[in-house]
């Protein structure tokens, strides 16, 4: 009876002993990836709720965002003017996270978008034209702000949605 009572003793003392085999560093490490996750789900919610203000609390004075069609970042401001133009054209414009990763600084997150055309936008009159949209957004953090946000996007799909036709360019 001694024994089995020794084996399930040193059993627990070798449990107890390797519990946590994380360092320090590993855990502030982990919890503000789950930090920098957290924002960016916030960061969706409140764009969806036309709340473009709220990047004023989470994005850094130099921020910088990066779109396939333009050549150059664009700034805060900017990004902000930018979201009340699409929230203005979409207002029902809505976020779903497909997937979402961070690895130190850098968070990765697949979304797919979704809306209707209801008011002009980039010169499309609204039919009431219903959009789907994938979208990847890569986001660097910096003393916990937001510093960077690139993202890329099927343009020619939202495009083709709204109406529009992909044709050549005639040679001149």
């Amino acid at each position: 009876m001694k024994r089995p009572i020794l084996i399930i003793s040193i059993f627990f003392i070798l449990l107890a002993g390797c519990h946590n085999t994380q360092s320090n560093s590993e855990v502030v490490e982990e919890s503000n990836e789950e930090k920098n996750i957290s924002l960016i789900e916030k960061l969706l919610t409140e764009a969806d709720n036309k709340n473009v203000d709220f990047m004023d609390e989470v994005c850094a004075p130099d921020y910088k965002y990066y779109f396939p069609s333009n050549s150059e970042p664009i700034n805060l401001e900017e990004h902000k003017a930018f979201w009340k133009g699409f929230n203005q054209a979409f207002p029902d414009l809505k976020h779903s996270i497909e997937d979402i990763y961070a690895k130190d600084d850098i968070v990765v997150a697949r979304l797919t978008v979704r809306g209707t055309l209801q008011n002009e936008f980039a010169g499309v009159p609204p039919k009431g034209q219903q959009i789907e949209a994938g979208q990847i957004l890569i986001i660097r953090f910096k003393n916990n702000k937001i510093v960077e946000l690139r993202e890329e996007a099927d343009l020619l799909g939202f495009y083709q949605q709204l109406g529009m036709e992909l044709k050549l360019k005639e040679n001149k």
